[in-house]
């Protein structure tokens, strides 16, 4: 169990939500009481009456431990009263000993339930943050329907080094951005968030993907290296793995341009084939370094009723307990006739079941359906047919 589950369990077991857990400590205050004053005047069992407020603070809030504490204190001043012996310094002690457990266990509540306030405040603000950087992709864009998934290795976060984003153009399609940045933790986030914000920024006016990709490289070594000193030495050690992906509402192809990603797959039917190109640039970050200048552009048809699965190598690379990687290929097109965001949650049951619910590695997928034919524009010509599956 981790501690998000944990942490929303044991507030599940508070007043308010289950208020039967109460009778645990009530019952077991009254079974002592009546046992001790029933049994012979050498045994005394007083003394466990301090497990009702100690156990109360396990599930409760200050007030019903405070409550349970006086209850364990009235229950021992009637078991000295019906005894007679009320005023004896056992008893006493025994009473002073309960009124401070229980005042102790009280302090701990309030001091327990004041940091899970501010961690919960902290969460909140981290979660908006966080959903405004990789911000939910639409469900709808054109003739097209998207579905985002995105999997933390880290329970606690909801960004990491891997990204995707859409963009519309003013020409009439969708853009779209997967992504991997290399390594892991704050670092990764910062680089994924300048990433999101570059494409974001350009996304819909860079007149063409290599042109957009040039902008990404840029801006990326400029932030990477800006407060670095001038030491001669222009390789980055910093970079990204991405896709750009143009899709145009009224042609039936997908135009995309690979900067050391996993290709994309392109489902039709059950039939599933990788858009494998021989163009593979150099990853987001390092072009610059080698004077790329240039990005070229891949098309391939994508036809309605099509699926395309952009992925991260978090999906591939996943490993069960023995070692073995997640068969992503063999298990997607199980799921091709599912709407993309069904897909996506298909996927995700089967990847976590897979490695057993631990990712090593950041994943994402975006799933994309043409669901309508694209019409050509009044007066354009037909436009060849690039290789895909049949």
């Amino acid at each position: 169990m981790n501690f998000r589950t944990g942490l929303n369990l044991r507030r599940s077991w508070r007043p308010g939500h289950a208020p039967a857990l109460a009778v645990i400590p009530a019952g077991l205050t009254v079974a002592v009481c009546v046992v001790d004053v029933l049994l012979p005047e050498h045994i005394h069992l007083g003394p466990l009456l301090v497990a009702a407020p100690a156990i109360t603070v396990a599930f409760a809030g200050a007030r019903m431990t405070a409550l349970m504490g006086a209850l364990a204190v009235a229950a021992q001043v009637l078991i000295g009263t019906l005894r007679g012996v009320l005023t004896s310094a056992n008893i006493q002690a025994q009473i002073a000993a309960l009124i401070v457990v229980s005042a102790a266990c009280v302090f701990i509540c309030v001091v327990r339930d004041r940091s899970e306030r501010q961690l919960d405040h902290v969460r909140s603000v981290a979660a908006v943050a966080q959903g405004v950087l990789l911000q939910p992709l639409p469900e709808h864009a054109g003739p097209l329907r998207i579905a985002g998934m995105y999997l933390p290795a880290e329970e606690e976060a909801d960004l990491g080094g891997d990204l995707y984003a859409a963009a519309r153009t003013a020409h009439g399609s969708t853009r779209l951005l997967i992504g991997d940045v290399r390594g892991h933790g704050l670092a990764a986030i910062n680089h994924s968030a300048l990433l999101l914000g570059a494409f974001r920024a350009a996304a819909h006016r860079q007149a063409t993907l290599p042109q957009l990709a040039v902008h990404m490289d840029a801006a990326f070594r400029w932030d990477a290296t800006q407060w670095r000193p001038d030491d001669g030495q222009d390789i980055n050690e910093d970079f990204a793995t991405v896709t750009l992906l143009d899709i145009p509402d009224n042609e039936p192809v997908v135009h995309f341009s690979t900067c050391g990603h996993p290709p994309p797959l392109l489902l039709r039917g059950a039939r599933l084939a990788p858009l494998t190109t021989e163009a593979s640039h150099l990853p987001i970050g390092l072009g610059g370094a080698f004077d790329v200048t240039s990005y070229q552009v891949e098309t391939f048809p994508f036809e309605a009723g099509d699926l395309l699965l952009l992925y991260t190598d978090g999906i591939i690379e996943a490993r069960d307990t023995d070692g073995r990687f997640y068969p992503f290929i063999e298990r997607a097109p199980h799921w091709t006739t599912d709407a993309p965001a069904r897909l996506l949650r298909h996927l995700g049951e089967d990847l976590r079941a897979h490695v057993n619910g631990h990712l090593n590695d950041d994943a994402a997928v975006v799933a994309i359906r043409r669901t309508t034919a694209p019409r050509d524009r009044p007066g354009s010509a037909p436009r060849p047919r690039a290789p895909g599956p049949k």
